[in-house]
């Protein structure tokens, strides 16, 4: 009798003990199992994380750039139809008194109340007058911060004998704009200056070359492959008459450094090039 009765409590000892390795296994399990969740989610974060910001082409040099809540628009032109599906802009980015950078009939139709506009000299001074109070007066190498945003404006012009009354130092800005950490590059209408070859630390490059205003897809290549953006965008490439060789700007980077990624983007949605 006592032997069943030890038998017996040796039988329920076991199974208590088995239980309470099962139960801390599952636990294990679960614990493990959330683990590789929680590190799927941080991936998925990491590989998110920038992404956030999104830039659409518009037209030539024409781009809105969406982040949270904060819209901005560069050198936006192209009439209200060109923005019909787009956010009212919180900025305003111009580089230059060009037509195709400054363009008063469409400033004037699209919904600019919540706007600031930021903008050289030179933009300013031929602004219509119900804008006067919505500017930010930016010189080369001077920066402001705007709704998180910091925004720095740099110089273009241009180097060629015969194209430096098109561009002259000091009149236009191209701009670097700092959004969460990412630094993005608009270079507006120049050449392949000592202060483009310098830029350090760029994200995204939006580059651009036609001729007979801006430079050619060589020196474009060049600079790029001397300030060594993340990613580079080529825009601003259609010319009088030609268009640019967007693919050859992208062999000559491939060719000088594959770190750099080429992005070519929809420029001139209604043309064929």
């Amino acid at each position: 009798m006592k032997k069943t009765k030890f038998l017996v409590l040796l039988l329920t000892f076991s199974f208590s003990f088995a239980c309470k390795d099962a139960k801390k296994s599952e636990k294990e399990i679960d614990s493990t199992s959330e683990n590789v969740e929680q590190t799927a989610d941080a991936n998925k974060i990491l590989k998110t994380k920038g992404e956030e910001i999104k830039i659409t082409p518009i037209g030539h040099a024409t781009a809105v750039i969406e982040w949270k809540d904060v819209t901005i628009y560069i050198d936006p032109t192209g009439g209200s139809t060109a923005f019909k599906n787009q956010k009212k802009p919180d900025l305003i980015l111009i580089t230059d008194i060009h037509g195709d950078h400054f363009n008063k009939e469409t400033l004037e139709a699209i919904d600019v109340s919540k706007a600031t506009f930021v903008v050289p000299q030179a933009v300013a001074d031929e602004m219509p007058d119900e804008f006067a109070g919505k500017l930010e007066i930016l010189a080369n190498e001077s920066s402001i911060e705007l709704n998180g945003i910091l925004i720095k404006a740099v110089p273009m012009y241009n180097l060629r004998k015969e194209a430096k009354d098109f561009h002259v130092k000091g009149r236009g800005n191209g701009y670097i704009i700092t959004i969460d950490g990412q630094r993005i590059y608009f270079s507006g209408d120049t050449e392949d200056i000592p202060e483009m070859r310098s830029l350090k630390n760029i994200d995204k490059a939006f580059v651009c070359m036609n001729l007979p205003y801006t430079m050619t897809v060589e020196s474009a290549a060049s600079a790029v492959l001397d300030f060594k953006p993340k990613q580079v965008y080529p825009y601003h490439y259609r010319g009088q008459p030609d268009v640019s060789d967007v693919k050859m700007f992208k062999k000559l980077v491939d060719a000088g450094n594959q770190d750099i990624e080429v992005v070519q983007l929809d420029w001139y949605p209604n043309e064929d090039f």
